[in-house]
């Protein structure tokens, strides 16, 4: 028997997807009936230059009960679209991944089945089984991830793959600092600290058939960078404080 959910807030950023967002929200619309009971989508435009935003507002008209579109009238970046889309969501079980359709709506059945399981997982994190992916962004993510694993310990196989399901209650203490690529890496780093179970599951993941990937420029990098070594500098300097930095991921 397939595992379900009784309520389930799924949001995804979309930074100039305007290719994508349609067919994203409609897959979700036809997917999600089988995973929950009860179900909402959360659309987080960070800022597009394209018609995104317009596109987002269309679609949350046309189906007013279950999609939202939740703007930033410019560009903040990656983890500040993660923590928007978070902010937004009201039901008991939380998940997202990419505006870019690189991963299917209908894997979520995948996390959902293992945090069913005997030892019910606070956290299921996707990692992917095979990356569709240019060379350059499988190599910094190689590095990324064993950068994680000496400074932080955080032994998760794919930090940032954005296939990810969470229970509500283990994110209500979390707070996060960044804005940027290293959202998911102190999201998950705060969480392992808070004491929350966190389980991993292989999706597929697919080629980008439209947009532009972002992922690699040279200012998202720097950024990550700094908010990599912020967190692990004050993590030597005073644990506690450390922890409690940033907005809390579930909003005020």
């Amino acid at each position: 028997m397939t595992a379900r959910l009784g309520r389930l807030s799924y949001f995804f950023p979309a930074h100039n997807e305007e290719a994508n967002l349609r067919g994203l929200v409609e897959e979700a619309l036809e997917v999600l009936p089988t995973l929950a009971d009860t179900f909402e989508i959360v659309a987080v435009n960070d800022g597009s230059r394209d018609r995104t935003g317009a596109i987002a507002d269309d679609l949350a008209a046309a189906h007013p009960d279950v999609v939202r579109a939740v703007h930033h009238p410019t560009n903040l970046g990656y983890g500040a679209a993660l923590r928007s889309g978070f902010a937004a969501s009201r039901y008991e079980h939380v998940a997202f991944t990419d505006g870019d359709r690189q991963f299917r709506v209908g894997d979520l059945h995948r996390l959902i089945h293992r945090q069913s399981a005997p030892d019910a997982p606070a956290v299921v994190v996707g990692y992917r089984i095979r990356r569709a992916d240019p060379l350059v962004r499988t190599l910094y993510a190689r590095a990324y991830r064993l950068a994680n694993r000496i400074f932080f310990g955080l032994r998760v196989r794919d930090v940032d793959c954005a296939c990810k399901l969470f229970r509500r209650q283990a994110l209500e203490r979390i707070r996060v600092e960044s804005g940027g690529a290293f959202f998911s890496a102190e999201l998950l780093i705060k969480l392992r600290e808070d004491g929350q179970s966190v389980a991993e599951v292989g999706v597929p993941h697919h080629p980008r058939t439209a947009g532009s990937p972002t992922g690699a420029k040279p200012s998202v990098i720097w950024r990550a960078v700094k908010d990599f070594w912020s967190l692990r500098l004050r993590l030597w300097v005073d644990r506690e404080r450390a922890l409690r930095r940033g907005p809390p991921i579930l909003g005020n």
